[in-house]
């Protein structure tokens, strides 16, 4: 399944969570996204894909309104939210881990993830135990301070605080960057099970092939700004990875 065919029937599907359509982006005079369209859905694992430089990243900036686009449409949850602002996408239920992770060096483990109880509906005051049963060590380093920890413990601190907010998506930039391989495989299983068991939707940028297989429901290429590729996991061919992914 390939090209802006395969990628106009999973547009089709009545069950996308985010939904964003012909959406356009520029830094200064350079055209980033061009007329992109991406269709997420929902409780599913999608993975975006692609060489570096072709604006995964960008996109989910702009999903997060961390970046402005000029024109085009972003619905989430039936919603638009084109001009919220990236605080108002938090308290809807969009969960963000950027690349780098982005945690708090000189806060400990727990101060990091009680930020995230800011953005929650319910005005929960104490972080869910389900984080510390996903992630044990986290609760084991609970008053270490961020900077102390490994990247890969980083990581799942900022995976964690992420889900502190109760999302209903959780966009993840590459998460297993730089990552050891038993981190690497922690991080698959926990997002197999959040999307299989707890109906979180993933939206994933990876760049590691098997890995993106493993955890993936769908995919979606991306090459010089554009959607050329989109369909399930199990149609990601040889010849797919060969044109778009190869370097």
């Amino acid at each position: 399944m390939e090209n802006k065919e395969s990628n106009n029937e999973i547009s089709q599907e009545t069950n996308a969570i985010l939904q964003i359509s012909s959406l356009n982006q520029f830094y200064g005079e350079s055209h980033t996204l061009w007329d992109l369209d991406l269709s997420v859905i929902k409780g599913k694992c999608t993975v975006l894909m692609g060489r570096n430089g072709v604006g995964k990243t960008t996109l989910l900036q702009c999903i997060m309104g961390l970046q402005d686009s000029r024109d085009g449409s972003i619905h989430f949850n039936g919603q638009d939210i084109h001009n919220e602002i990236a605080e108002m996408r938090a308290g809807m239920g969009i969960g963000y881990v950027p690349q780098g992770r982005q945690i708090f060096p000189q806060l400990t483990v727990g101060q990091n993830l009680e930020l995230g109880l800011f953005a929650r509906k319910d005005k929960a005051k104490k972080v869910p135990e389900f984080i510390f049963e996903l992630f044990p060590v986290l609760k084991e380093m609970i008053s270490r301070r961020g900077g102390d920890l490994s990247g890969g413990q980083q990581q799942q601190l900022a995976i964690g605080r992420a889900l502190v907010i109760d999302p209903k998506i959780l966009i993840l930039d590459e998460p297993t960057e730089g990552i050891q391989p038993n981190i690497v495989q922690q991080i698959g299983d926990i997002i197999t099970k959040l999307s299989s068991e707890m109906g979180i939707t993933v939206l994933l940028v990876e760049q590691k092939l098997p890995f993106a297989r493993r955890v993936g429901d769908y995919f979606c290429i991306m090459e010089r700004g554009k959607n050329v590729a989109t369909g399930e996991m199990s149609e990601l061919s040889d010849e797919l990875v060969q044109k778009f992914l190869t370097v």
